[in-house]
C-alpha cells in the first residue's frame, strides 16, 4: 500500500543546512572575546589543555576524542575531536558547582562548526558555536545555576561531515561546588558504554518508579539544538509527560540520536523533575530518521540487552517503537522486535509497550497491521497502538475529520486482532499523534482540529493523545518545519488543548 513518507528532519542533523545560510545568526552568536575572570575565580576543569596528553577526565563519544601535539595553541597538546558523518565528536567533562552562581566558560576552537556549551538541571544551555577557520578562535558564554544545580557538564563538539576540530585552554570561572556521586549530570559519553560509567544491564533504578497514566504525552525531538527543557516546557504547557524522541543505534548499541549513550543516564534529571511532579516519559525508539536497533541488533539476546538497558537507566515504565519508512516492511528486523519485547516485558513486569506507526484515515498500513500482529503472536502484551495522523498527501483533506477517521479505523483493525477484547479495552489501546500546523504535505491541522481530538478522545476513553512535536509549540513561528508550526498560534497553545486531555 502507497504511503507518503512521513519525514521529521531531526534538527541536529538539518540544521547545518539552516547555519550555512545564516550567515547573519552566525555573526550575532560567535563570541570572540576573552573572558577576564576575577582574582577569585578558579578553573574548575581538570586538563583543561590537555597538558597529561591524554583526554583524562573528559570522555568523548565513541572513541572520537584524541590528544594531539599538533596543532596546538598553547603548550605541547590539544584535543582532537574526529567528527565525522555519523558522529560530532562530543567531548564532555562534569563538575561540581554551586546554586544559584553565575559562571564563564571560554574555549579556543579550531574547524568547522565548533561548539561549547554546558548542560545540568537547572542550567540552560548558553552554547556558543563558530562556522569555523582555519585559525585558532576563542568562544566564550556565560550561565547561571538553578537553586538546585549542584553539577554542570561542560562540552565541546563539532558537526555532522565537518571534519575534525581542535580544542584548547578550556576554562569554566567561578567557585567550586561539592563533588557528588554519583554526579547529578553525567558527561555525555559514546554510545560503547565504559566499565566505569555504565550500569550493568540487570542493575535497578535507584528510586522505585510508581506507575502513572500518561494520557497526553507530546513527542519532544531531544536532538534538537539547544536541548529541550521538559520540565519548563511542562509548565508552559500544562503538561505533566511527553514522549522522547528518538533512542536510535550506533551499531548493536543504544544510543540518543546518535549522540549520547542512554546507559549514563542522559537527561535523566528532567526526567526526574517531570516525575516529582507527578509525571512521567515514555521513551521512543526508531523514528523516521534513525536506524532502530531491531535492525542493527542480529540476535535476540543482543537485542534485549540494548532495550533492557535503557530500560533499567531510566527506570522505564513505558517504551515506544516509532517504525516507520523502509523498516515497517522490514519482517526479520520486526519478528526479532517481538521476540525481544516479550523477553523484556518477562524482565520488568508491568512495562507497557506501545508502537507508533504509519496510517491512512482508512487505517493502519498492511505492513503496519503486520508488526502488531508479530508482537502479539511472540506473546507481547501490546499497551498501545498510537498512529501517525500526518502527512496523508490528499489534497484538500480535512486533516482533523481524517485523525478521527483514522482512530476509528484502527479500533477496528485491533478489534480484528484481539477479537476477545471489549471495546472499552480496545480504545484504551488506541493512540493519535497528528502533525501541529503545516504539515509536510502543506496541508494544515489547527487548533479547532486538535479540540476535535481532545472531544473525540473523551467520549471514548483513548489510551493516549500526542502530537509532533513540542518544540514546535513552543517557537509558534514560521520557518523551517521542524521548528515552526507555521500558523497563527500562541507558544504552548497545543500543549494546552492537549492537557484537556486526562484519559
Amino acid at each position: 500500500m502507497a504511503r507518503a513518507h512521513h519525514r521529521r528532519t531531526t534538527p541536529r542533523r538539518a540544521k547545518l543546512l539552516a547555519l550555512t545560510a545564516a550567515s547573519a545568526l552566525a555573526a550575532g552568536t560567535l563570541a570572540a572575546v576573552a573572558v577576564n575572570a576575577s582574582a577569585a575565580d578558579t578553573n574548575l576543569l581538570a586538563n583543561p589543555g590537555f597538558e597529561s596528553g591524554s583526554p583524562g577526565a573528559w570522555s568523548c563519544s565513541a572513541g572520537t576524542g584524541s590528544v594531539v601535539g599538533s596543532p596546538v595553541r598553547t603548550g605541547s597538546y590539544a584535543l582532537k575531536g574526529a567528527a565525522s558523518n555519523s558522529d560530532t565528536a562530543q567531548c564532555g567533562q562534569s563538575v561540581a558547582v554551586k546554586p544559584n552562581t553565575k559562571y564563564t566558560l571560554s574555549a579556543w576552537v579550531q574547524g568547522n562548526y565548533v561548539y561549547l556549551g554546558a548542560t545540568g538541571s537547572g542550567v540552560t544551555d548558553p552554547a556558543v558555536w563558530t562556522p569555523g577557520g582555519a585559525n585558532w578562535q576563542q568562544l566564550s558564554t556565560s550561565f547561571t545555576t538553578g537553586a538546585a544545580t549542584t553539577s554542570v557538564t561542560v562540552y565541546l563538539h563539532g558537526w555532522y561531515g565537518q571534519g575534525a576540530y581542535g580544542a584548547d585552554d578550556v576554562v569554566l570561572s567561578g567557585p567550586g561546588g561539592t563533588p557528588t556521586t554519583p554526579p547529578s549530570s553525567p558527561a555525555p559519553t559514546s554510545a560503547t558504554p565504559t566499565a566505569t560509567s555504565t550500569p550493568t544491564a540487570t542493575s535497578s533504578p535507584t528510586v522505585p518508579v510508581p506507575n502513572v497514566p500518561v494520557p497526553a504525552a507530546p513527542y519532544v525531538d531531544m536532538g534538537a539544538w539547544p536541548t529541550p527543557s521538559l520540565p519548563a516546557m511542562a509548565t508552559a504547557g500544562n503538561l505533566k509527560s511527553f514522549t522522547m524522541g528518538f533512542v536510535t543505534s550506533v551499531g548493536c548499541k543504544a544510543s540518543w540520536f546518535n549522540a549520547y549513550d542512554p546507559r549514563t543516564g542522559w537527561a535523566k534529571d528532567q526526567i526526574d523533575a517531570l516525575r516529582a511532579k507527578g509525571g512521567d516519559v515514555k521513551v521512543s525508539f526508531g523514528g523516521a530518521s534513525g536506524t532502530e536497533l531491531a535492525a542493527a541488533c542480529g540476535s535476540v539476546d543482543a537485542l534485549f540487552a540494548e532495550y533492557d538497558a535503557v530500560v533499567k537507566a531510566y527506570g522505564l515504565k513505558y517504551v515506544d517503537f516509532d517504525i516507520e519508512g523502509a523498516a515497517i516492511a522490514d519482517t526479520a528486523s520486526n519478528d526479532r522486535r517481538s521476540a525481544a519485547l516479550a523477553k523484556l516485558q518477562k524482565a520488568n513486569p508491568g512495562l507497557k509497550v506501545s508502537f507508533t506507526l504509519p496510517v491512512l484515515p482508512e487505517g493502519l498500513t498492511a505492513e503496519g497491521v503486520a508488526v502488531v500482529r508479530s508482537a502479539r503472536d511472540a506473546g507481547v502484551d501490546v499497551n498501545l497502538v498510537n498512529v501517525m495522523a500526518m502527512d496523508y498527501y490528499r489534497a484538500g483533506s480535512d486533516y482533523g475529520d481524517a485523525a478521527v477517521q483514522a482512530a476509528q479505523g484502527t479500533y477496528n483493525q485491533l478489534k480484528a486482532l484481539y477479537p476477545a477484547k471489549s471495546d472499552a479495552q480496545l480504545w484504551s489501546a488506541v493512540g493519535v499523534t497528528p502533525m501541529i500546523g503545516e504539515n509536510d504535505d502543506h496541508q494544515i491541522y489547527n487548533q479547532a482540529d486538535a479540540q476535535q481530538l481532545v472531544s473525540f478522545a473523551k467520549l471514548h476513553h483513548l489510551g493516549m493523545l500526542a502530537f509532533w512535536d513540542a518544540t514546535r509549540d513552543a517557537n509558534a513561528c514560521t520557518g523551517a518545519l521542524y521548528k515552526c508550526t507555521n500558523i497563527a498560534q500562541q507558544p504552548y497553545e497545543f500543549s494546552k488543548i492537549f492537557a484537556q486531555y486526562t484519559g
